[in-house]
């Protein structure tokens, strides 16, 4: 007859204590009740500082400041 406790962890190599598995439990479960860190606020651009040459015209002038 299996208990719980044996379902919810399998040790894969070695030999664990039952120390050990209250440790690792204890780690796992502190960083699953963890709650996230705000994030960053970007203040970068919303657009990108770069242009698609595809999406420009196919003419510019010869005295045009984009060239």
């Amino acid at each position: 007859m299996s208990t719980a406790a044996e379902s919810v962890l399998r040790v894969e190599k070695g030999l664990a204590d039952p120390e050990e598995l209250a440790a690792i439990t204890a780690v796992l479960l502190a960083r699953a009740a963890a709650q996230p860190t705000a994030a960053p606020v970007h203040r970068g651009r919303s657009t990108a500082g770069w242009r698609r040459l595809e999406r420009t015209p196919g003419f510019r002038a010869p005295h045009s400041w984009q060239g």
